[in-house]
């Protein structure tokens, strides 16, 4: 079978969900998918923000954009969140677990056992609960693809993220089983992202970072567009042999 580039990336006739949406390397992805062709399911914390962010994706690509907000972090809200999804939308194609949160922290003694719960259940309870539910209905219907965000922290964890770190490599291992679990019609794989300039960025410190980006082979941030050519891969038919996989995008971090 030849493979045809233009055929294989299209994502026309597909809808995509991405959680945590309506800003930073979510937004980016939405965008992406939809000018691939995909109509898009926006979901965040914040109904203003994903409609806000459904218009710029309708106004830009042209493509349908739902916005319907949800806190990923809240289990039982999920279950509810799926069911307004399939009864507005009928379908998810492609799930890609982004929302996050990485709070700071003073000290590691000082973290408290409310902050790193919260911190697991945005990045790793939610992700799980969202595969396990809309894996299991394109499992039973034509398949799809599932992609989580994960985090260079996950194998490179540094002593500012510990709680962070832990809850990304927990979706790294469950990447891996949720690809076993709901193969071979569903692929699910994780994007393991580096260090990207969004609006979380701002309160970094510039000549800091700036030090820590020269360790990295390109020795800068990333742009969060540059992190939409591989969602769209893993997205597409593109990648139709590859799952379980864990693919680092971090401009080569040490």
């Amino acid at each position: 079978m030849t493979f045809d580039p233009t055929s294989a990336f299209d994502l026309s006739g597909r809808v995509a969900m991405v959680t945590g949406g309506s800003r930073g390397l979510g937004k980016a992805i939405a965008l992406g998918l939809a000018r691939s062709g995909a109509d898009v399911i926006i979901s965040s914390r914040k109904q203003e923000a994903c409609e806000q962010a459904a218009s710029e994706v309708e106004r830009e690509t042209g493509r349908k954009a739902y916005p319907i907000s949800a806190h990923v972090g809240r289990w039982d809200r999920l279950d509810e969140l799926v069911d307004d999804v399939y009864q507005r939308v009928g379908k998810v194609d492609v799930l890609v677990n982004n929302a996050g949160m990485s709070p700071l922290y003073e000290s590691v003694e000082g973290i408290t056992e409310e902050l790193f719960d919260k911190v697991i259940a945005v990045n790793l309870k939610g992700p799980f609960r969202l595969s396990a539910l809309v894996g299991s209905k394109m499992a039973d219907g034509a398949g799809g693809s599932i992609i989580n965000i994960s985090s260079a922290a996950a194998t490179r964890p540094r002593p500012s993220v510990l709680p962070y770190a832990a809850a990304k490599a927990g979706l790294n291992a469950i990447t891996t089983g949720f690809a076993h679990t709901f193969g071979p019609s569903v692929r699910c794989n994780a994007i393991m992202a580096g260090t990207f300039h969004t609006d979380v960025s701002a309160s970094w410190d510039p000549a800091e970072f700036a030090a820590r980006a020269q360790r990295f082979a390109l020795q800068r941030g990333g742009r969060p567009d540059e992190i939409v050519g591989m969602a769209v891969y893993l997205a597409s038919d593109a990648s139709s042999y590859t799952t379980g996989a864990v693919l680092a995008v971090d401009g080569g971090q040490p």
